[in-house]
């Protein structure tokens, strides 16, 4: 009978842990800084707010190739070398992104850093789940979406800063500068393990064609779209409707940072006890959240409680990242990067939704009824997602 591997010292755990959240910090950074430098990037650029959009998708098109082709493509190769290769890959976007001299060469830096992001996550996510005991996966894996929690609450307010008072192209420095520290980090305190099974591309794709592999990532693509449509705008939601200054716009993206935490700690909570059920919990929350913002803007205490509140939106991210390592089968690394895939779908979704409502006349605190239809739409796919999942047990005693 064969042994289970053995789990490295609860330190070396902890150590691994840390550098693989400092990559996702790095990520979230970047990701989310574009929100926050909207004012600076369209004054830069000479551009407007849906072209700065553009820059936004860009980055999440970019997720959303890259994912799956890279997951793919390094299915062969270790999975700690591929993490070094990704974070390196990483750094040179941003070094790109920081040194792009007009807007169409912006569009294409910010489409190449996105590429490494989904399965860098993945490939994270596999090794935060392999080194730690069954029961706590779900921990651990927040753990090290943590970083990029702590990157909204921390590195996005700090990118703001920088953009204010010096230039937007010292943000995309930063991140470089974090990114070649968590190569350094990873190369340190990540072994390799002699145990990892090697993968084949053509593996991974027969064992990723399933349909609960599917419905999960549609869960992801568009009942997590909300978040994004309302974070997109909230420099317009907070100059226009609440009525403060863009000075405001670091506190109230700290705010949302405070709310990410909150929600990274409690998904992994959730998926520990609920597992696959957690999906229905966190977006039911979401729809009160979302349906509550537009009243909530109009005051700045009031709209600062709700960006905590949508903040704690993110709970799904490691929800649906276990339900995927449970039905992917051998397709953990593709499904596993394909799931970041899913939720920058999201991410290029709901500014699209949230910009169509805008254009068309409404108030941007209508991207809080956009995002509440989106996530009444991800709840609909759960509940597909339960019913096929039931019909395949009932039917499977009479196949055997």
């Amino acid at each position: 009978m064969a042994t289970a591997p053995a789990l490295p010292p609860q330190r070396t755990r902890t150590l691994i842990l840390f550098a693989l959240a400092m990559g996702g910090f790095a990520i979230g950074t970047s990701e989310f800084a574009m929100m926050g430098l909207m004012p600076e990037l369209i004054r830069g650029f000479g551009v407007d707010a849906p072209a700065v959009g553009h820059m936004i998708s860009a980055y999440a098109v970019g997720v959303v190739v890259g994912a799956p082709l890279l997951a793919i493509l390094g299915a062969r190769i270790p999975r700690r070398p591929l993490l070094l290769a990704l974070m390196a890959f990483y750094a040179l976007g941003n070094l790109a992104s920081a040194l792009a001299p007009n807007y169409s060469a912006m569009l294409v830096a910010r489409f190449v850093a996105g590429l490494p992001h989904g399965a860098y996550f993945g490939v994270a996510m596999l090794v935060a789940a392999s080194i730690s005991p069954a029961a706590q996966r779900g921990t651990a894996m927040a753990r090290v979406l943590l970083g990029l929690s702590i990157a909204i609450l921390v590195g996005n307010p700090l990118a703001t800063w920088l953009g204010q008072h010096f230039s937007w192209r010292w943000t995309f420095g930063l991140v470089t500068a974090l990114s070649v520290l968590t190569v350094a980090l990873v190369a340190r305190f990540l072994a390799p393990d002699p145990d990892e099974r090697p993968q084949t591309p053509m593996r991974e794709l027969r064992a990723f064609n399933t349909p609960q592999v599917w419905y999960a990532l549609l869960i992801g693509a568009v009942g997590f779209a909300g978040m994004f449509c309302v974070f997109s705008y909230v420099t317009e939601t907070l100059v226009q409707v609440t009525g403060v200054a863009e000075s405001w716009v670091p506190v109230a993206l700290a705010a949302f940072g405070v709310g990410a935490i909150l929600g990274n700690i409690a998904g992994g909570w959730l998926v520990d006890r609920l597992a696959f059920r957690a999906v229905p919990v966190t977006l039911g929350w979401s729809l009160l959240v979302l349906l509550s913002f537009p009243l909530a803007a109009h005051a700045p205490w009031s709209i600062l409680l709700s960006l905590v509140a949508v903040g704690t939106m993110g709970a799904l991210a490691p929800v649906l990242q276990t339900r995927l390592m449970d039905v992917a089968g051998d397709a953990q690394t593709l499904a596993a990067a394909s799931n970041h895939a899913a939720f920058n779908a999201a991410n290029a979704l709901g500014p699209w939704l949230g910009g169509m409502a805008i254009a068309a006349g409404f108030a941007p605190t209508s991207t809080g009824v956009v995002g509440a239809v989106t996530a009444a739409a991800g709840l609909a796919i759960y509940l597909l997602a339960r019913r096929a999942e039931r019909r395949r047990r009932d039917v499977s005693p009479s196949a055997c």
